[in-house]
């Protein structure tokens, strides 16, 4: 892969002197994750307390077991402090949060998962193949008589965005806003906020559930057929309706998921085409790679780098004992590039036979509501983008630079150059 992978490699600290959360680990965390992989695979950093689990088989022993490893990690997620006065006050106006699919564990958790689940089942998504055909031509449209582009903000964004929107069944023209509140619930995962990040992210959490409040109530006197229509009316035999603050942190969590690490990978993987010619040249060669592709994209990008549980009783892994109580950050970024899986693994490789056992989308019964709608996109935009765009080059000699975040790894920005086909 790129040599961002190597980074700090003789970094010859002892890990228990290495900060986790350390704005350069961050930055650039895959030398710190091999690290992990080789010398502690289950390490509780010392200066968090936190179980930090990097090594596949492992990361799979956590995501399949969750009456011991439970997902009820909202506190831990908020990097477990008290709110300020302030935030507080901000959020008093709103809903409080609750847990519903992400947060929650069996049988709570299946019973939200299944009134969302149909909206994306791979018949669905099937069936929106030509709709988003005719979104990644539109958008291609609006920019290659330019010949060049800021192709994060430009196509990344936009794609899943409007998507999402649509699906969502609220109007495009309100876009701007809901890349702003998915900003915002972003900056509250991220672990590395300001205060002042904290305040602006609460108020624009708050104009977000007023919003959708209105429109779940709009939606549940006259149900159309989108998913806030299907959850404003959702209802399971012998089960209460959901309440306001269930259907707002669930279309929260669509929200978030359903465009912002589609857009992390998307960017990701124009920048190692573009960096890795000969695997450029295999596509244009053979279209038929892109499915391929698309899994090795998601495995060596991981948008979702890491994902938090709680132990809920006394228990070993990896011989390593973990008191009840603890909280447990399991690395998926890592995992996808365990050598003991995938050979050379930070090779990019479109041929790669296993790309599709990465975990970048978890497994089990958290795995990605909206896994399959994100690899369709993908798909369906790389195929058009290398037919209608030839010569594409990078303008000038990029580095990534990714915004600084605990749980999801996203490219900030992405110059390319590029012919129109004829």
């Amino acid at each position: 892969m790129t040599d961002t992978l190597d980074k700090n490699l003789l970094d010859t600290r002892p890990l228990n002197k290495i900060h986790a959360f350390d704005p350069e680990v961050i930055a650039c965390p895959h030398a710190y994750y091999k690290r992990l992989r080789e010398e502690a695979p289950v390490h509780k950093d010392p200066n968090t307390g936190f179980y930090m689990v990097s090594n596949y088989e492992l990361v799979l022993q956590v995501i399949k077991q969750p009456n011991i490893f439970s997902s009820k990690f909202a506190e831990a997620l908020m990097g477990g402090s008290e709110p300020s006065k302030e935030i507080k006050a901000i959020m008093a106006e709103g809903w409080e949060p609750v847990d519903t699919m992400l947060t929650q564990d069996p049988p709570e958790q299946r019973r939200y998962r299944k009134l969302v689940d149909e909206a994306f089942s791979p018949r669905k998504i099937k069936s929106l193949r030509p709709y988003i055909e005719q979104i990644v031509n539109a958008l291609i449209d609006e920019f290659i008589q330019q010949g060049e582009c800021e192709f994060v903000s430009e196509f990344c964004v936009q794609l899943p965005m409007t998507i999402i929107a649509d699906q969502m069944g609220v109007p495009r023209q309100d876009m701007a806003s809901f890349k702003k509140w998915t900003n915002d619930f972003v900056v509250r995962l991220s672990g590395m906020a300001t205060p002042e990040q904290e305040i602006s992210a609460a108020k624009g959490i708050v104009e977000f559930q007023k919003y959708f409040a209105k429109r779940l109530e709009d939606s549940a006197i006259k149900p159309k057929k989108d998913v806030i229509s299907d959850i404003a009316t959702a209802y399971v035999e012998g089960e209460r309706p959901l309440d306001m603050k269930e259907k707002l942190n669930i279309l929260q969590q669509i929200l978030v998921a359903g465009n912002e690490t589609t857009t992390s990978a998307l960017a990701e993987a124009m920048y190692l085409l573009l960096t890795h010619p000969e695997q450029l040249n295999k596509l244009r060669d053979n279209p038929g790679l892109i499915p391929n592709f698309t899994d090795e994209i998601l495995r060596l990008s991981s948008p979702t780098q890491n994902m938090w549980r709680i132990a809920s009783q006394d228990t070993e892994l990896g011989g390593v004992s973990i008191p009840k109580g603890s909280p447990i950050i399991i690395r998926f970024a890592s995992a996808n590039l365990d050598e003991s899986v995938f050979n050379c693994p930070a090779m990019f490789d479109v041929e790669r036979p296993n790309a599709h056992k990465h975990l970048a989308f978890g497994k089990g019964i958290h795995m990605c509501l909206g896994a399959q709608l994100a690899k369709t996109e993908i798909i369906v935009a790389f195929e058009i983008l290398l037919q209608r765009l030839k010569d594409i080059e990078l303008v000038g000699q990029q580095e990534p630079e990714y915004a600084p975040n605990l749980l999801l790894r996203g490219m900030k920005s992405l110059e390319i150059r590029f012919s129109a086909a004829p």
